[in-house]
């Protein structure tokens, strides 16, 4: 629907904009031209990176656009691209400052600190606030002593900032995902067990409950957090995908097997969780059906790094070296400077010759 079309319900649609381009002209001011990276993000097409960063770089796009763009690069940063969110740091606006620390999220902390540590005292609280979280896991004992008055100042900004929505599981489990962080894990505990009685819907919290029993080796009772929780929340993909990875460390792969694939079959966009289930088939034995569900993640997900990866180790383990070449040639055009990836090729071009 349009707005023009509402009044002028006997034209087409067409008509409308063949108005407009009278009117205004072909290019016309104001003319926002990245809906398409976010469309190759969602889609996860192979030039989702490539048209993403050209957004963040953009130095006409707005600031939530940019914003917007680097924290869709989460999941696909890389050495090639890292410079963005360094730039992204430095951005005068508040929120592209958020989203580049969001970008590095998940990567070592002691490895980006370098990059992140000033903005513990940004101007911005929100700013300070996120990059607590960050690098959270950085054992203050490793930090120049002139940085750990600036830490432990934004670690009670992030402490009290949780505190005030502690009505919310979604703040008390953040607080536990702190604390797990910091090493503190029964504070964690505490604050995983706090969500799930304000709300046993809530997935994250259970997840990271069990996650946390992971870490201390207590996996039965991780599988008890999951279980019940999934009682109130069946088709929730991924409490069926932690459980799944809870009764493989406990060796029960069929039992593992079934909750894989619900978890695929619940969630088809989350390309992980196919991932996984195809991993998990074929350290079974289930070849075939191993390769199948890669093939049709990768229809789903062309640009899959992950399932690309196994689709090339599997197919060359098979000897099927020609398949083997085109899945690595695929991912070396989403990714194209990559040299392990080249060294890969190079190898099995020369394999198939011979």
């Amino acid at each position: 629907p349009n707005a023009c079309n509402d009044c002028h319900a006997d034209q087409s649609a067409q008509w409308a904009a063949d108005a407009i381009e009278r009117w205004h002209g072909s290019v016309r001011k104001g003319f926002q031209n990245y809906a398409e990276a976010f469309q190759a993000s969602w889609a996860d097409r192979a030039d989702a990176t490539t048209l993403l960063a050209v957004v963040a770089a953009s130095p006409t796009a707005s600031a939530i656009a940019r914003a917007s763009a680097l924290s869709e690069l989460h999941s696909r940063v890389s050495p090639a691209n890292i410079e963005l969110a360094r730039k992204g740091l430095a951005d005068p606006d508040p929120m592209v400052r958020v989203a580049a620390l969001g970008m590095l999220d998940g990567l070592p902390g002691e490895r980006i600190w370098p990059l992140v540590s000033s903005l513990l005292s940004d101007p911005s609280r929100g700013v300070r606030i996120r990059a607590m979280s960050v690098l959270a896991a950085v054992p203050p004992a490793n930090l120049p002593a002139p940085d750990r008055a600036p830490f432990e100042r934004a670690a009670a900004e992030f402490v009290a900032a949780q505190r005030l929505n502690a009505d919310r599981p979604e703040a008390r489990s953040t607080l536990g995902n702190f604390y797990a962080s910091r090493r503190l894990t029964a504070d964690a505990e505490s604050e995983y067990k706090a969500a799930l009685r304000l709300s046993p819907q809530y997935s994250p919290a259970a997840i990271n409950l069990a996650d946390l029993y992971r870490q201390l080796g207590r996996d039965a009772e991780g599988e008890s957090v999951l279980r019940t929780a999934i009682t109130s929340s069946r088709r929730d993909g991924g409490l069926h995908h932690a459980l799944g990875l809870t009764l493989t460390r406990q060796k029960r792969l069929n039992d593992a097997l079934s909750e894989f694939r619900t978890a695929s079959e619940l969630e088809p966009d989350r390309s992980r969780y196919a991932y996984v289930y195809a991993v998990a088939l074929h350290s079974s034995g289930h070849i075939g059906d191993s390769t199948n569900v890669l093939k049709e993640n990768l229809t789903r997900h062309p640009g899959d790094r992950d399932t690309l990866l196994a689709l090339i180790t599997f197919s060359r383990d098979a000897g099927d070296i020609g398949a083997a070449l085109e899945y690595a040639e695929q991912l070396s055009r989403a990714t194209p400077n990559d040299r392990e990836l080249t060294r890969v090729i190079d190898d099995l071009r020369a394999r198939l010759k011979r």
